[in-house]
């Protein structure tokens, strides 16, 4: 069982100075959100969906690794690297301290690029998604937040509904 205790509400970042570094704050904010969602969750638990379409805690962690590496790393850098699949079928080794882990090195390459990226206008290097437009660091900036801000909406119900955890 799990600690089903209020967690305490975090606001959002009080960073409002330039346009990237806002954007990163809101970025890690919100993922962030997303991780501390998977903290108590025993394996079966983060494993569990809670909706018809099987999605679980620790799925849409697995999700959202493969969008971080996709947007940033494979998009936008052009790394020579396989094109993430972005399912959230788990692995029979998949647990909460591998995807978590997975989930932290994404972030912390995602990272990297983005305060390595000079101009928010800048193209990705391959055209990704829908479109054949090539997409700017803003753009993926701006979706990733959205992207992990709703998927921090569904982690945040799965979770109420594994063990009756609510708050940030």
């Amino acid at each position: 069982m799990t600690d089903t205790q209020p967690r305490r509400d975090v606001g959002p970042p009080g960073n409002d100075s330039d346009e990237k570094s806002t954007l990163l704050a809101f970025l890690n904010y919100v993922r962030d959100a997303v991780a501390a969602k998977t903290q108590g969750l025993d394996d079966e638990q983060g494993r569990t969906s809670g909706v018809p379409s099987g999605t679980s805690v620790f799925g849409l962690v697995k999700h959202l690794t493969s969008a971080e590496l996709y947007w940033f790393v494979w998009a936008f850098e052009g790394a020579d690297v396989a094109h993430p699949d972005f399912g959230m079928e788990l692995a029979e080794g998949d647990s909460a301290e591998s995807l978590l882990a997975a989930y932290r090195g994404a972030i912390e390459r995602s990272n990297e690029i983005i305060e390595g990226c000079d101009d928010l206008n800048r193209p990705c290097a391959r055209a990704a998604g829908k479109a054949e437009a090539m997409r700017s660091m803003r753009w993926v900036l701006v979706h990733m937040i959205e992207e992990t801000a709703r998927h921090a909406g569904h982690a945040d119900i799965l979770r109420e509904q594994a063990d009756g955890s609510v708050g940030r």
